[in-house]
């Protein structure tokens, strides 16, 4: 089918010029000392009688999302899919969406800034990718295990506008692209060793569940992972360089390192953000320890601007982990890519080498998949998307920033761009050095739960209370909308 060609990049059109422009990083001392701040005084909540309207409200303006939850926990374990969907008192079941709203089928209107956990740039149902889309799947259909059209379209564009990625390989899910880059960086460098930044999330994979949500956590969430699986993964601290240092210098002696692997705004999409230099102080030491650098920008990929964190920064990685916005958050969005020389080891066929990196997906690629994302990065540029969502992102921040103070609250809140952050109970920062952290742990998660559980009553969607996305479609009518019911919590919230 014909449809139209976004210009060579030979034509001398510089779609990256503005990114550097668009947003700024936040000032990562003084969110670590008002984190640290937090810390130092007991849980702020909301009184018994709020929480239990909260609940209340759940009962008489959600049935029919209580029903399908209560079959669900029949059949799914835990009753959700999902790990973020929202659980307390139990999860809603979503029927429609428009830019930037989500109905549930009880007829209840959300502000969403969840937007499916990052992919959703454009909005819910974005019409001009949805009807590319369509007629993909009405005209190729979901999967031909051939190549098609949209796998080239889609590898370009990456290409073009991703400074690091001269080759490009699809794949089912981040999860899935972090496994191949992995085993990628040990096929071609040889070296065994790979080190994350302790608190980073990057996929369910057995090697990557060490060191999980809080620095220094080591394999509490590796549950059913038998150690040999992640023996030879490592962990440092957030910002810590003298620590990698030290790490890459002792593996040197067993195995060498591989790579590093980094999402560069700092763990859990900037839940504890990276210093601004952080990224480079990493390249050069990957650089002088024969390490590959990795950046994980499921997130980030082009949400942070058409080149994704790796533009704005400066650093070029030598692998990097594409997801969510790839393919507009159509199925299967997963990628890695890098390097040629780096990438040649996983090229498709039988390989005849133990430096090949043997990798596959029967969906991987699939013809949905690759037509959303290449429509929707089209539809990403030429709306200027990324700055849009950003400063959506910045209106929100400065909101809650405002309503924090007005209400005299202990609170954090700032953003990346587009991803904003409000830290209320502190449990992300808990420091697990410190005496007497695991007692901590339980009121703070319970504050958390109850937050979350009030922003929806309220009628906002959030990633666990505590992260929010922003897209293009949420206009600063949308925003102040969001602003203010998020305000009318916080005004329930009162010191212990």
């Amino acid at each position: 089918m014909s449809s139209p060609q976004r210009p060579a990049a030979s034509t001398g059109h510089d779609p990256l010029a503005a990114t550097r422009h668009f947003w700024n990083w936040p000032d990562t001392d003084a969110v670590e000392a008002r984190c640290e701040a937090l810390l130092r005084l007991p849980p702020h909540r909301q009184s018994t009688e709020d929480t239990a309207g909260v609940l209340a409200w759940f009962e008489s303006h959600c049935p029919a999302s209580r029903r399908v939850a209560a079959e669900m926990g029949t059949l799914v374990p835990g009753g959700s899919q999902h790990n973020l969907a929202f659980d307390h008192p139990f999860p809603l079941s979503i029927a429609g969406g428009r830019g930037p709203h989500v109905t549930d089928i009880d007829g209840n209107r959300y502000v969403d800034l969840l937007c499916a956990g990052g992919p959703l740039l454009l909005g819910n149902c974005y019409e001009p990718v949805a009807d590319r889309v369509a007629e993909v799947l009405r005209t190729v259909g979901p999967a031909t295990g051939m190549l098609h059209d949209y796998e080239l379209r889609l590898a370009r564009l990456v290409h073009d506008f991703m400074p690091g990625v001269e080759r490009l390989r699809m794949l089912g899910s981040g999860t899935e692209a972090v496994m191949a880059a992995l085993r990628v960086a040990r096929a071609f460098t040889g070296k065994a060793h790979v080190v994350k930044i302790g608190g980073a999330y990057h996929g369910w994979s057995d090697q990557m569940m060490l060191g999980l949500r809080l620095p220094g956590s080591g394999a509490y969430e590796a549950g059913g992972i038998p150690p040999g699986c992640y023996a030879t993964t490592q962990e440092v601290r957030p910002n810590d360089g003298a620590e990698l240092r030290r790490r890459l210098e002792a593996n040197e002696a067993n195995g060498g390192t591989a790579a590093v692997i980094v999402e560069p705004l700092g763990p859990e999409s900037g839940t504890l953000p990276a210093r601004q230099d952080f990224n480079a102080e990493v390249h050069e030491l990957c650089d002088s320890a024969g390490a590959l650098l990795i950046f994980d920008e499921v997130v980030t990929g082009f949400r942070m601007g058409l080149g994704g964190a790796q533009e704005y920064l400066g650093v070029r990685p030598d692998l990097t982990v594409l997801g969510k916005c790839l393919t507009g958050g159509y199925l299967a969005a997963g990628a890695v890519g890098g390097r040629q020389d780096v990438m040649d080891a996983c090229a498709g066929g039988i390989g005849v080498s133990n430096r090949h990196a043997r990798l596959g997906g029967t969906l991987s690629a699939n013809p949905l998949s690759c037509a959303g994302g290449y429509y929707s990065i089209l539809e990403m540029e030429r709306t200027s998307a990324p700055a849009a969502a950003s400063a959506a992102g910045d209106r929100l921040a400065a909101g809650l920033r405002r309503a924090i103070d007005r209400r005299r609250l202990p609170f954090v809140a700032y953003n990346f761009a587009s991803i904003v952050h409000l830290h209320t109970s502190g449990v992300l920062h808990i420091d697990l050095r410190r005496p007497g952290w695991f007692d901590e742990v339980g009121p703070r998660l319970e504050m958390l739960r109850e937050i979350s559980a009030a922003l929806v009553a309220a009628g906002v969607l959030t990633v666990g209370g505590s992260r929010f996305f922003l897209s293009s479609a949420h206009t600063p009518e949308v925003v102040d909308d969001a602003v203010a019911r998020i305000e009318g919590i916080l005004a329930t919230i009162s010191p212990p």
